[in-house]
């Protein structure tokens, strides 16, 4: 079973995305065809439904270089706020950082009114249920499913649920049921990496055995600022906000690298991430500066690992 997994980290999101455009450009194939299973969180979670969606014709309605331009011209418009928001929110003290409205607009301009039983792929977008106090994992498998009719999400709420990062963006709610709902956060929370999730699923919905599976996962870049203790020391309740959700998104993912590295074989399983030693590692710096330096990331990775890329590329996507 063929397995890609794409990790959370906003804007930085580009990066996998422009290593995703580098395979599709060596296979002539989009990633669609290439993979049985594609796990999301946040942004993540937006490319594994971008590269799903289908236009209608049975095909991918989005290359991987469609994705990488969202990046590069929308981005600035995702994570913008007028005055009266600034203001209102006192600097993200009082409310959400961003309103979502922008992001909404693009994801339906984007994928329409496409649901998540019509996804190409089988995908995994993670989440979580606030009220009910439960990780959720939107599931291809179960929408399509006539007796799960309830599980299957339109694609716009499924992206806004699974980015709906805390402090950054207002948890997402969604009609469920009859007079019912759920409010939904960013997956990263507890799988900022949903590669574990993936081979979960693989193990136990469709019964894989650890050499039957072969997982291709892509970071967004690993941080590397430095939080120093006289920093962070006398840090109370909302000093500590940001730095821990970088602190937990981060150390899931690297947690989950090392598991997957300790089950599977070298041969079957494939990380690509890159140090963030350069620009800002926040998830929302969109401008035109830091964009041009999460490329050039992106491209040295896929510079520096050639040999790598072309051994994955042979081993599973071919």
């Amino acid at each position: 079973m063929k397995i890609l997994s794409i990790d959370g980290g906003g804007i930085r999101g580009i990066i996998p995305a422009m290593i995703l455009e580098e395979i599709e450009a060596r296979t002539g194939k989009p990633i669609s065809h290439m993979f049985d299973l594609i796990a999301g969180t946040s942004t993540g979670g937006i490319l594994a439904l971008g590269l799903t969606v289908d236009n209608g014709r049975g095909q991918p309605k989005y290359s991987a270089s469609d994705l990488v331009k969202l990046y590069r011209e929308k981005g600035q418009q995702i994570f913008d706020r007028d005055t009266w928001h600034r203001i209102r929110s006192m600097g993200n003290l009082r409310d959400e950082k961003y309103p979502n409205e922008n992001l909404k607009k693009l994801l339906k301009e984007y994928f329409g009114n496409a649901r998540l039983k019509d996804c190409l792929t089988e995908v995994i977008i993670t989440s979580y249920e606030t009220e009910r106090r439960i990780p959720w994992i939107f599931k291809s498998i179960h929408a399509k499913n006539p007796k799960k009719e309830n599980y299957d999400f339109d694609l716009v709420d499924i992206a806004l649920a699974t980015s709906a990062a805390p402090t950054y963006f207002e948890p997402h709610k969604v009609e469920y049921k009859e007079n019912d709902y759920l409010s939904f956060i960013d997956g990263g929370i507890y799988a900022n990496n949903p590669a574990m999730c993936a081979y979960a699923e693989a193990k136990s919905m469709f019964k894989k055995k650890d050499d039957e599976i072969r997982i291709v996962s892509l970071g967004t870049g690993q941080l590397t600022r430095r939080l120093y203790h006289k920093d962070l020391k006398n840090l109370g309740l909302i000093g500590w906000a940001q730095p821990i959700l970088s602190c937990a998104f981060d150390g899931i993912s690297d947690t989950v690298d090392y598991q997957l590295s300790k089950f599977l074989s070298r041969e079957n399983y494939f990380r690509f991430q890159a140090e963030l030693k350069e620009g800002n590692d926040d998830m929302d710096d969109s401008t035109n500066t830091n964009l041009r330096v999460l490329q050039l990331l992106a491209e040295d990775i896929i510079h520096k690992n050639k040999s790598e890329i072309k051994k994955m590329v042979n081993k599973i996507c071919l």
